[in-house]
């Protein structure tokens, strides 16, 4: 591979300018494909890889042994707070660690300012609670509700399923698990043409849950399927495993694992399902209502409760994905910034570090660029403070 720089050609090692941009999230720029066809590249076009892909450019002229080891050394310090597998529920599909790489460093750093800040941090009394399985899969389910504040069916008391959504966050960061969604152009990465479920991010004190939103091509209600899927990763943190998570609540797998079946019944506990009428596609919808969670869900759930047969389940999704692909797809706004920045922070994240603002720990300025990621000025952080209200 040869760079150009004021008509002058210097060669550098070809698998050290791919190995350098596959492990980034420049390796889908077109520059880098046509450099990799053309076998040149000009220092200008390598630069601007290298900023968008967080390299240093200096790495394109070393050894490749060196560039080895530094690659292993940031994925090391990545995965601190990541299992290395990907945990899987029904789902082929894989993340690569480049598509989330930002975010993931993001939180990580998150998480180090707000123990840096925030003094009053305990340790964090969910994660690890369910490390060894219980006797049954209810008797798992009461422990985690238990020690989450979810009273029997409190879920389920909510007036609509983005109520329910809200309530499961904020139960999760009163415990000091913190929940941070997805909002493209709010994020330092966009998620594009990565189907994932969220990830969890390990830490003793405030692990963090991020839930990824868009169409996960899977057929699901929005809302109610980031119920089931946030309740799946509140159970893995307390299971003490931290990773990409990808889920397919539409499959009918006859093996979804332990952690699938305590989020059935947290959410679906057996003993109500048995008494739920399920004879007809409008009533598993009705009974999708009832639990806040997706139709599919509730037909798989009731399939593993053998409550009805794989056949019946089967033909209810096969509807239910016909009626998904004809859907009228409502036009999505841009977000106000400020409530965008919350989504992404998670609440409880961004309330403790305004404590901090408040207590002059850090200045206004430092608030805008490491909180806000630069998306507000310091003249907007009251609006901001507004909507954590």
């Amino acid at each position: 591979m040869d760079v150009v720089l004021e008509g002058r050609h210097v060669e550098i090692d070809g698998r050290v300018f791919v190995d350098l941009l596959e492990n980034s999230v420049a390796s889908g720029r077109a520059p880098y494909t046509k450099a990799l066809e053309k076998k040149v590249i000009s220092f200008s076009a390598l630069v601007e890889l290298a900023r968008v892909g967080d390299i240093p450019y200096s790495l394109f002229f070393a050894p490749y042994a060196f560039v080895q080891a530094q690659l292993k050394t940031k994925t090391e310090k990545l995965l601190q707070g990541l299992t290395k597998d990907i945990f899987s529920l029904n789902s082929r599909a894989t993340v690569e660690l480049r598509d989330i790489e930002l975010i993931v460093k993001d939180l990580l750093r998150k998480q180090e300012m707000l123990k840096k800040y925030d003094r009053t941090l305990v340790e964090n009394p969910i994660v690890g609670i369910l490390g060894k399985p219980g006797r049954t899969v209810t008797h798992d389910a009461r422990i985690l509700s238990d020690a989450l504040g979810l009273g029997e069916g409190s879920i389920r008391t909510a007036n609509t399923k983005e109520a329910a959504l809200e309530l499961l966050i904020r139960h999760l960061e009163d415990h000091q698990v913190l929940v941070a969604r997805s909002v493209n152009n709010f994020m330092p990465q966009r998620l594009q043409g990565v189907t994932f479920s969220g990830m969890t991010i390990k830490d003793a004190k405030v692990p963090y849950i991020f839930l990824a939103g868009g169409d996960h091509g899977d057929y699901q209600e929005p809302t109610g399927r980031q119920i089931f899927t946030l309740a799946l990763m509140a159970v893995l943190v307390a299971r003490k495993i931290f990773a990409p998570v990808t889920y397919d609540g539409s499959s009918l797998a006859p093996t979804p694992g332990r952690e699938y079946d305590i989020v059935g019944e947290m959410l679906m506990p057996a003993k109500i399902m048995q008494n739920v009428n399920l004879v007809s596609l409008d009533a598993v919808k009705s009974a999708a209502d009832l639990f806040m969670t997706t139709p599919s869900a509730v037909a798989v759930r009731a399939m593993r409760l053998k409550l009805i047969k794989p056949e019946v389940a089967d033909g209810y999704l096969g509807e239910l994905r016909v009626e998904y692909e004809n859907r009228l797809r409502p036009q999505v706004r841009a977000p106000k910034a400020v409530n965008a920045i919350r989504k992404y922070n998670g609440r409880e994240f961004s309330a403790r570090m305004l404590d901090a603002l408040d207590a002059k720990k850090l200045s206004a300025r430092d608030f805008c660029r490491t909180v806000c990621l630069n998306k507000i000025k310091p003249s907007e952080i009251n609006a901001f403070r507004e909507a954590l209200r």
